[in-house]
C-alpha cells in the first residue's frame, strides 16, 4: 500500500507564460495588452504563489499572477492613457462638494 503524504511538483520556470513571451507586456500601457497577460496568467501554475508575492513586496505596477497592480495594490482593470473623465476627477467632486454646502 502507497500512501502519498505529500507532493511536490516540478516546474520549469523558463516555460511559464511571463517567461515565454515579451516581458514588457506585463508592463504594457495598453489596456488591450494587460488583458492579454491576464488571460496568459490563468493557466500559469505559478499564479497564486507570483500573486502572493507581489501582495506581498506591494508591487508597483505590472500584471502579476493574473491581477493588475497599481501603486502596491490590486485593481479591477488599468485604464489607458490620457485625461481622466470630468466626473471621475477629485478635483470636480471637490468643486461640486463646495458649490453643495454654498448653496
Amino acid at each position: 500500500m502507497l500512501l502519498v503524504i505529500d507532493t511536490i511538483a516540478v516546474i520549469d520556470v523558463e516555460t511559464t507564460p511571463c517567461r515565454e513571451n515579451d516581458a514588457e507586456l506585463w508592463f504594457a500601457e495598453s489596456t488591450h495588452e494587460v488583458e492579454r497577460a491576464k488571460a496568459l496568467c490563468g493557466p500559469c501554475p505559478l499564479q497564486a504563489a507570483c500573486l502572493a508575492g507581489a501582495v506581498e513586496r506591494a508591487e508597483p505596477w505590472g500584471v502579476w499572477g493574473g491581477e493588475v497592480f497599481i501603486g502596491g495594490v490590486i485593481v479591477a482593470t488599468k485604464r489607458g492613457r490620457g485625461r481622466p473623465r470630468k466626473e471621475d476627477s477629485i478635483e470636480t467632486r471637490e468643486l461640486d462638494e463646495v458649490e453643495s454646502s454654498a448653496a
